[in-house]
């Protein structure tokens, strides 16, 4: 399992809340003080619970468990597909669409359109239609390739979920709870961590805190696949 070190969380800033008055007082057990306004997390804690978190992906990826990585917001948008492709796992961070979990037939139907599409696509099909007809075609495919070209190829319905903001992507948290499909995700001082079964407490909106915590994830991930 990846070595983790207090000194690198320090550096990516992981122990930065948010401000007091935002918090969320189920993350009390997880705050280590105050300062100038802003709630610091206690790093320690987080060091324990993300062992437990890259205990249970190791343990997950020598069953060959599916991983779907979800982070739509701007920090996390490039860093969630780098991560994904890197660890052979699948991603979605642009906009999660109601029902992917939830209506699963519905969102496979809608992956075959993208594959019929792009395969148009490279075979040239679409530019031989009327110019009205193709403007329309493409605009469907740019679309469905924003929302679901990091899924396209997954085999069937994701078994875990590594999440960035679970405010954000509440209705993901929501869809998988009620599958019972596990949550891993960086909780900071203004979410909830009784909603995530491998909750990190951590500030999920510096670029640098969540590059690190997906590398140490990935790390445990790509260390089964090696």
């Amino acid at each position: 399992m990846t070595n983790i070190e207090l000194t690198q969380l320090i550096n990516a800033g992981v122990q930065f809340g948010h401000k007091a008055s935002d918090w969320n007082p189920k993350m009390f057990p997880y705050i280590y003080e105050e300062k100038n306004g802003f709630h610091i997390l206690d790093l320690i804690q987080t060091t324990k619970l993300l062992k437990k978190a890259c205990e249970f992906v190791n343990s997950s990826a020598k069953q060959n468990k599916i991983f779907l990585f979800v982070g739509t917001k701007q920090q996390a948008s490039a860093l969630i597909e780098a991560e994904a492709k890197h660890c052979n796992s699948y991603y979605i961070n642009y906009r999660w669409l109601a029902g992917t979990l939830t209506n699963w037939d519905t969102v496979k139907l809608q992956i075959e359109q993208l594959k019929k599409l792009e395969q148009r696509h490279e075979n040239n099909i679409i530019n031989t239609l009327p110019k009205k007809v193709a403007s329309i075609i493409k605009k469907e495919l740019k679309k469905l390739q924003k929302s679901l070209g990091g899924v396209k190829n997954i085999p069937h319905k994701p078994d875990i979920l590594i999440i960035i903001d679970q405010k954000i992507e509440f209705t993901a948290v929501k869809e998988a709870k009620r599958l019972n499909i596990p949550i891993i995700s960086i909780v900071d001082t203004d979410g909830d961590p009784h909603l995530i079964d491998f909750p990190i407490p951590g500030n999920d909106d510096s670029a640098s805190s969540i590059k690190l915590i997906l590398k140490i994830l990935g790390e445990n991930i790509r260390n089964v696949m090696s």
